[in-house]
């Protein structure tokens, strides 16, 4: 996807106005809410600080999305990647300490360092830069697409391999979760049928994380609030991400499929607000329940 392909369906449009409408409300949620959030589920006290630190990056990286393109917006996101820039680094750091790679730790590691990827494409589109040559469209689908389908599916891949480390669907999506982002991304790169190998590796992985959430903490879950937040992150998935996969073969196989205006009102406002909000509300009630 090296020069941007619109995505059309018979009669389809595109607009990047309502593109930004759809998109950033979620991407505010996401750095708002969800990502310091998931930070205090993942189990090391190294993240404390950043995560007391977090809105001081955070909130300025919000107002950038609302802001015109040009000095002032692109500032504000540059606040924001630094903040993600620190969070980046954490996982260095506690590959050092760890010294695995388990699938537990590979998600969780991915967890850390997608923040810094969205925050690069928010700076370059809110400056106006066709950043390696993308559209400011493809740019900024991206900020979501890493804050999401990186950041919280591959924390709660990392939540389903802690609570069940010997069950092999949930080590599966310890590994393929990180493995279809970083195809994902690299997709980006080197070409649509590259991207569509990681969307199926990552649909594949994240409805293992929805099998087994079904299965596992749904159905442990002592209170109904609880397992219908889990249930609910769950049944999602499979939609969403049968969405991804049919835009990633459309692009691929230059066959009809979805506008991004389409997708970002269906699979991504699903992913962020029916798998990302509900997965991470519900752990951290679990996470509560326990204490």
């Amino acid at each position: 996807m090296n020069t941007f392909k619109a995505s059309v369906v018979p009669g389809g449009w595109c607009s990047v106005s309502a593109l930004a409408f759809l998109v950033n409300p979620v991407v505010t949620l996401g750095m708002l809410a969800v990502v310091p959030a998931g930070l205090a589920l993942i189990d090391r006290d190294g993240l404390a600080r950043v995560r007391r630190l977090w809105p001081l990056w955070a909130v300025p990286g919000a107002v950038a999305l609302w802001l015109p393109r040009g000095g002032w917006a692109t500032a504000l996101a540059a606040c924001y990647a630094l903040g993600t820039l620190v969070l980046a680094l954490q996982a260095p750091r506690r590959l050092a300490r760890t010294r695995s790679l388990s699938p537990q730790e590979a998600a969780v590691l991915t967890a850390l360092v997608s923040p810094a990827v969205a925050a690069t494409a928010l700076v370059a589109e809110r400056a106006g830069y066709r950043l390696f040559g993308f559209g400011l469209d493809i740019l900024a689908l991206t900020v979501p697409h890493f804050h999401f389908a990186g950041f919280t599916a591959a924390l709660v891949a990392g939540l389903v391999c802690r609570t069940a480390p010997g069950s092999p669907g949930a080590r599966f999506a310890g590994h393929s979760v990180p493995a279809g982002t970083l195809l994902v991304l690299a997709g980006y790169f080197t070409g649509d049928w590259v991207e569509l190998a990681g969307a199926v590796v990552l649909t594949a992985g994240m409805w293992a994380v929805a099998l087994h959430t079904w299965r596992e903490p749904r159905a442990r879950a002592r209170d109904p609030l609880t397992r219908t937040l889990f249930a609910v992150s769950a049944a999602v998935l499979l939609a969403t991400m049968l969405l991804a996969l049919w835009w990633a073969l459309g692009e691929a196989a230059d066959v009809p499929h979805p506008t991004l205006t389409w997708m970002a009102a269906t699979h991504g406002l699903g992913n962020a607000l029916g798998f990302a909000l509900c997965a991470v509300l519900a752990w951290h009630r679990i996470k509560e329940i326990a204490r």
